[in-house]
């Protein structure tokens, strides 16, 4: 059997599948982000995981899991040694969440695949391996197309009284909205001031119809395709969409992109069933 796992920053996505693909067991955790977390939380999270499925008795032969922040490889050997030690399997493979988008939007096709969740990402992927990625840089820095950069850019409107008074009257009804609540959720919370700006995005296409957030919505798609996709062969490949923002807003998306020319080749939402797909056929 195999343990394919799909963790963003926000939830997990664990599944155990059988020698003919299907999946016979399925577990939700909270997100991990080897780079933002201690490796101990990550930890925890799989050792529970991994008693849960030795006390129902599957035995693990391969796993695969797919994480965001994998960039070091001591990370990637924590890692595989606690999966050998919990389930005495043969084989583990350690991604980045931008591997595990490409296998799932692309299989083993070449292609262009973008994230868009919380954070945004991108890469070209040439059915095997990731041969070009831009940089997201994170929603300081980047993260163009993202949830949390919408947050971002509207909370920093709203701040400077830019935004429309009917839009900041009812923003200000329904969440704390004072100066000092917001610069200490964003830049002296303990918890994800990237999942505190995200989480206002729905608030903020609630508002979709007023001029002000479409030119904000729109922009900052319009931002991600010309700082990001731009760089890939755009005119060979379409583009693979991943991720529940991007999923969510895929009409929105779709009509920018056209605008843009690039084509769009196809939205996944949550590539779970898909690197189930990868992995057993």
């Amino acid at each position: 059997m195999k343990l394919i796992v799909e963790s963003g920053a926000t939830k997990g996505d664990w599944r155990v599948v059988g020698d003919g693909g299907e999946a016979v067991a399925s577990f939700r955790t909270a997100g991990t982000n080897v780079s933002t977390m201690p490796l101990a939380a990550i930890n925890d999270i799989v050792r529970t995981i991994c008693e849960d499925i030795a006390s129902a008795g599957y035995t693990i032969s391969e796993v695969y899991m797919y994480t965001a922040g994998v960039v070091t490889e001591s990370v990637v050997v924590a890692l595989s040694q606690l999966f050998r030690m919990m389930l005495s399997c043969e084989k583990v493979e350690i991604c980045d969440d931008l591997t595990a988008a490409a296998r799932a939007a692309c299989g083993h096709q070449a292609g262009i695949v973008a994230i868009l969740g919380t954070g945004s990402n991108s890469c070209q992927y040439d059915g095997e391996k990731i041969v070009k990625r831009v940089y997201s840089s994170g929603f300081i820095l980047g993260d163009e197309g993202s949830a949390a950069t919408l947050g971002k850019l509207f909370i920093a409107d709203f701040l400077k009284g830019l935004v429309p008074e009917e839009v900041a009257a009812d923003f200000r009804s329904r969440y704390p909205s004072d100066y000092a609540t917001i610069v200490a959720n964003v830049y002296r919370s303990e918890g994800s001031p990237s999942g505190y700006l995200g989480g206002f995005a729905p608030f903020i296409m609630e508002h979709y119809a007023v001029p002000y957030i479409r030119t904000l919505v729109d922009g900052n798609f319009r931002a991600f395709i010309t700082r990001s996709l731009r760089q890939y062969d755009v005119e060979r490949y379409p583009i693979g969409v991943v991720g529940g923002f991007g999923n969510a807003l895929r009409e929105v998306f779709e009509r920018v992109a056209a605008q843009e020319g690039i084509r769009i080749a196809r939205f996944i939402s949550t590539p779970i069933e898909e690197l189930i797909k990868y992995h057993t056929i």
